[in-house]
């Protein structure tokens, strides 16, 4: 059995077109010698292959008798742009699921692999959730090679690195990590290439929330995000300039930003577009109601159960009557409630949801009050902390916010005054013992103290 036999073997064996009508075997003759070519329909682009199988049925015996190798027929024979060759059976048969095609011909040692793929894709639309006043209005797409162009488009600097690898068992899934050469931390590069590249994940297609817990593990309980994600490349690329790290995948409309730490998540697209003091201000307010977000149920609660260290001028904002129900179960059943809200607005069809807002308001409004489930300072201080959550684009610190909430509600219930100096110490105690990727602590540039960046969490300094 010679050479040419042996890969088909291989390569049949493997993806068995036989049995996938997706995977296309297409039988050739190039210069009277037999040749295969594998691919999978609706990867490659039919226009660029009909000019490129025109050119490859004029070879005659003599044009191809001399060539020994695959390396030496795409230098000479091949005139698309995009190809490379391989000695390995199995790297051929992960380009052909990976969307290229691959060629033998009988005689040519290896294959070529012939990059012309094409993957569907929507439009470059600006994401829902990440939008921006002024910023650009096109959001990355699930496609690696058009989220890399969009990010070159902005980046035209010679220092911009895109390396390339692909990771995981049964997925082989494509990723490029974005960095500018000599700025990004090498130390931590190195470290991200060696996790990468032992990853071993067979769901890694689905999210990258799968390749976030394999990078840095963490506890359960603790529920804060170890990385940024993003949807605009306007963003991302402001991101590679300040030296951080940018990891794209493939089948993902978002990236991930790395290393990390808690002031980032107050960091947002509209800082680069506003002048520094339009920035600074809003970004003094998304803290405050991010904190406001966490404390302000706990803190209402602390102050009806404890009316004795409320001070007089606080006075009016006490109820008269705290309902049938104890206010405690009220701010949790209204918790839960927003939250199936908010689960069930996913799921509802565009043309009914003005429906369930109208039943959403209604389950949460003066009906609720005058059932008497709920006191009307319950409700206030709940849509508060409802619109307050919208305040960051991150959904995971959003939820990680809601836990504290939580753990503080019911910590102040149960022990008071102290519950509530005590969760707040958990807390701290839990970013605390988190460690970015980098290795630096959770809490900087608090811990450890840099007074530059402890003021860049309030000020945006005009851009050098």
């Amino acid at each position: 059995m010679n050479n040419y036999e042996l890969w088909i073997e291989y390569i049949d064996g493997t993806l068995k077109p036989d049995k996938s009508f997706d995977i296309i075997k297409r039988e050739l003759e190039i210069g009277e010698r037999r040749a295969a070519l594998y691919f999978i329909d609706g990867f490659i682009k039919d226009e660029v292959y009909e000019k490129i199988l025109e050119f490859l049925y004029k070879q005659t015996p003599e044009d191809i008798g001399k060539i020994t190798d695959m390396t030496q027929f795409a230098r000479l024979k091949m005139p698309y742009v995009e190809v490379d060759s391989t000695e390995d059976k199995q790297t051929a048969v992960t380009a052909v699921l990976s969307g290229p095609s691959v060629l033998i011909v009988e005689g040519i040692s290896g294959a070529l692999i012939i990059d012309t793929r094409t993957y569907p894709a929507r439009g470059v639309e600006e994401p829902q959730k990440d939008k921006s006043l002024r910023g650009a209005r096109d959001g990355f797409v699930e496609t690696l090679v058009m989220n890399t162009a969009m990010i070159r488009r902005r980046i035209r600097d010679s220092r911009l690195r895109m390396e390339y690898m692909q990771i995981g068992e049964g997925t082989k899934l494509d990723i490029a990590i974005s960095y500018l050469d000599g700025i990004a931390d090498g130390r931590v590069l190195d470290i991200l290439r060696k996790k990468l590249k032992n990853m071993e994940i067979n769901g890694a297609s689905m999210t990258g929330q799968a390749i976030a817990e394999k990078l840095q593990k963490n506890a359960f309980f603790n529920p804060f995000p170890k990385f940024k994600t993003t949807e605009r490349p306007d963003y991302a690329s402001a991101c590679i300039f300040d030296g951080r790290i940018v990891l794209i995948m493939d089948n993902s409309p978002s990236v991930m930003i790395m290393p990390i730490s808690l002031s980032d998540f107050f960091r947002e697209t509209d800082d680069y577009y506003f002048q520094p003091i339009v920035a600074s201000y809003t970004r003094i307010i998304r803290m405050a109601v991010s904190i406001a977000n966490v404390i302000i149920t706990p803190l209402y609660l602390l102050l009806v159960n404890n009316p004795d260290i409320v001070p007089r001028w606080l006075s009016v904002i006490m109820p008269n009557d705290t309902g049938q129900i104890p206010l405690i179960l009220q701010f949790l059943i209204l918790e839960f409630m927003v939250d199936g809200l908010r689960l069930a607005s996913l799921n509802t069809p565009d043309s009914l949801s003005n429906s369930l807002g109208i039943v959403g308001g209604l389950l949460l409004s003066q009906f609720a009050i005058d059932a008497g489930w709920f006191i009307t300072e319950a409700i206030l201080f709940m849509a508060f902390v409802t619109i307050a959550s919208f305040s960051l684009p991150n959904f995971e610190m959003g939820y990680a916010m809601k836990f504290e909430r939580l753990l503080l509600l019911v910590l102040t219930q149960a022990l008071g005054v102290w519950g509530f100096a005590g969760g707040t110490i958990f807390i701290f105690i839990c970013m605390l013992l988190i460690k970015t990727l980098s290795g630096r602590n959770y809490l900087y540039p608090i811990v450890p103290f840099n007074l530059r960046g402890f003021l860049e969490l309030f000020i945006r300094y005009p851009m050098k």
